[in-house]
């Protein structure tokens, strides 16, 4: 079975808001919120330790607890450790992404992608999660965006072990599959290079959006369908701007960014859809992505992402983007699929 099989739908939930990603979220509320997801028939859920230190996945672990194991799909990450030992969150190294769960826990966060940690952290991950299995296990984050110069290095050490390991559990029916969750397209082109270990899907964080898609168009995408490698798109909404938030790339927005959002804005009110169903259906129309993940931390932000999912997008919207030129050229989109 191919992870596009496993996915059980086109829609997941991604939870790394759960995780207090930008403000501190009351436990009912990040509870009811997974229960929002689940009774709108989402059965798809990515975590990660990185997440709160552990908070995201401890949440989600409750949520789900009173579910039937074989009735969901969950993935989770490594790469990260989350010990017993404090420390200030807002004082951590964390590249671009500063800040961004200063709300979270304050459990020590040690990055490291050996072969050990690895199987450490999903040990650690089972019990935060209450269950006895992942499915999908990305490696989280090895890429500019955290380590900046110093990415490769990072990279080498999750080839020779978190990549090894990960391959030989999913040859074992331990995993369904495996692969890297990163925000970078650079990471997954060296992966798809490479000629073994072989992964099985990516996440791709923010590169497959309606803000941000040429990079990935380039190579990404097309070598991704040639290996049957599916992409999971997360963070379909960027980071927020595109679901009526503040933030873009995980920082406030820019000037620049706000234009281009305002525009496409002007052109879906034109047309009377919403921005966040050009933006769900926009990633879901390349042929290579799975699935998409947007994250929520509110239970009725789940029904709008359902919602604009299933959404009546007119031709004419995606024309008038493409002659606005704003949408790459070459992007497949919704109505390319019509014609074929």
């Amino acid at each position: 079975m191919s992870i596009r099989q496993a996915l059980q739908g086109k829609l997941g939930f991604g939870t790394a808001p759960l995780g207090n990603m930008f403000r501190d979220i009351p436990e009912a509320e990040a509870l009811a919120t997974v229960d929002a997801a689940w009774d709108q028939g989402i059965r798809f859920f990515d975590t990660a330790p990185f997440y709160g230190a552990g908070l995201a996945e401890s949440r989600l672990g409750e949520a789900l607890a009173r579910r039937k194991r074989d009735d969901y799909v969950l993935a989770t990450k490594v790469g990260r450790l989350i010990l017993d030992e404090l420390e200030d969150p807002a004082a951590r190294d964390l590249g671009e992404k500063g800040g961004v769960f200063e709300f979270g826990r304050k459990n020590k966060i040690v990055n490291d992608y050996s072969a050990d940690a690895t199987l450490r952290s999903i040990e650690d991950s089972l019990k935060r999660l209450k269950t006895d299995r992942l499915d999908i296990v990305w490696v989280h984050d090895v890429a500019q965006d955290f380590y900046g110069d110093e990415w490769l290095s990072y990279f080498e050490s999750a080839r020779t072990g978190a990549f090894r390991v990960l391959d030989r559990l999913r040859d074992e029916g331990v995993i369904k599959g495996w692969g890297l969750g990163v925000n970078r397209v650079e990471a997954v082109e060296l992966l798809l290079d490479l000629n073994e270990p072989k992964p099985d899907a990516m996440l791709l964080a923010g590169r497959y959006t309606l803000l941000d898609h040429e990079r990935a168009l380039q190579r990404l995408m097309p070598a991704a369908a040639r290996q049957n490698v599916d992409i999971v798109v997360g963070g379909p909404y960027s980071s927020g701007i595109l679901a009526g938030g503040a933030h873009f790339e995980y920082q406030k927005a820019s000037p620049e960014i706000i234009n281009k959002v305002e525009r496409i804005k002007a052109i879906a009110q034109r047309h009377g859809i919403s921005v966040k169903s050009a933006a769900l259906q926009f990633s879901l129309a390349n042929p290579a992505v799975a699935a998409v993940i947007p994250g929520a931390s509110r239970p009725d932000r789940i029904a709008e992402d359902q919602a604009a999912l299933i959404e009546t997008i007119p031709a004419a919207f995606w024309q008038e983007m493409r002659e606005q030129k704003l949408v790459a050229p070459d992007a497949p989109l919704p109505i390319d699929a019509k014609k074929e």
